[in-house]
């Protein structure tokens, strides 16, 4: 009996030493070619970042971005360059000529391509060692889980407020850590979420969504690309701390950090508050779930809201050919074009008859006449107002002041705005 028992032992100790070998295996399954000990050599020989191991760590991870813009094409290109093995990009927007000054990854010949096919051949070019999968659909609901399904990391490089909601519950929901970050104008902002499920979640930071009018895409509001791109290029250096593992429970601390271009470059990290218990996420009765999630209760549009620019009846708008045809060229009706772009887009390109307000400044006017004739002097009670944007978004609140705080009656938006114009009347107008 005492033999037995012995025997048993000796198979016991044999099998937890075959059990240790399988889990060390898992790292080193994948060995690395001599051409890639060359291409990561000067990487591999930096202390931190664990030599041959965290190559092979590097080789072995799987990797999910979404949004393969501005802050997705610096990340992209040093996680690629760096050997991460797996990359999947979700994106199904189209490269434009209005991104190639921020989205390097693109050029010129792929105008009209899709972004994540455009990011795949140059990526394909600058590693062929590392398997890129793409995913040309719009991130929703009802496919997230099965994208994201499978990979370790999430880096969240979108612009909308909705998307990053579902983007962290669907990864929270999946255990995996995200790299969430932001960009804007000449300023950044970059976190991590989720960290092995024991950091705090967005929901945690932010339960609640900013207001619609607060929040500003690169379409919108600009941005100068070496900005972005530095938060972009941040984001890969976090995703290599995590993967390297710089980052442990008993180390990391929740931050926020914060980069500024203009005027003096800077960068501050600001300490941001742990996990939430009351969180309906993350927190100890989690009231987002995948069944909510892909069941659609959850609406992640509604929950964020949308800006409400409908605010002109039928009548009060006008379509971009019949202001040309009925105010231009025939010199039907006699009228003022006030032009409610920021000043520094309407010094970029606009009407030479038109008179700019921008919305921000007549908003400030609070419906004082006085104030009002001192910047369109020729104004009179029988005044036939046209007014114009970008887009023909904020014309339309523009149109409602007119009307209802200085009480003039002759008041026309225009649909579609300024690029409606130059789009189906005038294209040797210049377009920004």
């Amino acid at each position: 009996m005492e033999q037995l028992r012995k025997e048993i032992e000796n198979l016991r100790e044999e099998n937890a030493k075959l059990r240790s070998q399988l889990s060390e295996s898992k790292v080193n399954n994948e060995s690395l070619s001599l051409t890639e000990y060359q291409r990561y050599g000067r990487q591999m020989i930096v202390e931190e970042s664990g030599g041959l191991r965290g190559q092979l760590e590097l080789k072995s991870t799987r990797i999910v971005v979404v949004g393969a813009g501005g802050l997705g094409c610096p990340s992209l290109q040093y996680l690629v360059g760096a050997g991460v093995g797996h990359i999947g990009i979700v994106d199904n927007d189209t490269v434009e000529a209005s991104n190639l000054h921020r989205q390097t990854l693109h050029d010129t010949s792929r105008v009209g391509t899709l972004k994540c096919e455009s990011a795949k051949q140059k990526l394909n070019l600058l590693n062929p060692f590392v398997d890129i999968k793409t995913y040309p659909v719009r991130l929703t609901s009802e496919n997230a889980f099965e994208i994201f399904d499978g990979y370790n990391y999430v880096l969240d490089c979108t612009d909308s407020p909705a998307t990053r909601y579902l983007v962290n519950d669907v990864a929270v929901s999946l255990g995996i850590t995200v790299i969430s970050a932001s960009g804007v104008g000449t300023e950044g902002q970059l976190c991590i979420l989720n960290f092995k499920n024991q950091g705090p979640c967005y929901r945690c930071f932010y339960p609640t969504p900013p207001p619609p009018n607060s929040v500003s895409s690169c379409s919108e509001g600009g941005v100068i690309g070496p900005c972005i791109g530095l938060v972009g290029v941040m984001m890969a250096i976090e995703t290599l701390k995590l993967i390297y593992g710089v980052y442990t429970i008993e180390n990391f601390k929740p931050f926020l950090m914060s980069y500024s271009g203009f005027p003096q470059q800077s960068l501050r990290v600001f300490k941001m508050r742990g996990k939430q218990t009351t969180c309906k996420c993350c927190g100890s009765d989690p009231k987002i779930t995948k069944e909510t999630i892909e069941s659609g209760e959850i609406n992640y549009t509604e929950f964020c809201g949308q800006r409400n620019y409908n605010v002109c009846s039928a009548d009060e708008r006008i379509t971009v050919k019949q202001y040309h045809s009925e105010y231009i060229e025939s010199l039907e009706k006699d009228h003022i074009l006030i032009d409610v772009r920021p000043s520094h887009h309407y010094d970029i390109s606009h009407f030479q008859h038109s008179i700019n307000i921008p919305l921000k400044e007549l908003k400030n006017m609070h419906g004082s006449l006085d104030k009002l004739k001192e910047r369109i002097p020729q104004l009179q009670e029988n005044t036939n107002l046209v007014v114009l944007c970008r887009f023909g978004n904020d014309s339309q609140l523009a149109t409602r002041i007119f009307k209802d705080e200085f009480k003039i009656k002759s008041v026309k938006d225009v649909k579609g705005g300024f690029f409606k114009y130059i789009d189906n009347i005038n294209q040797d107008i210049p377009k920004y």
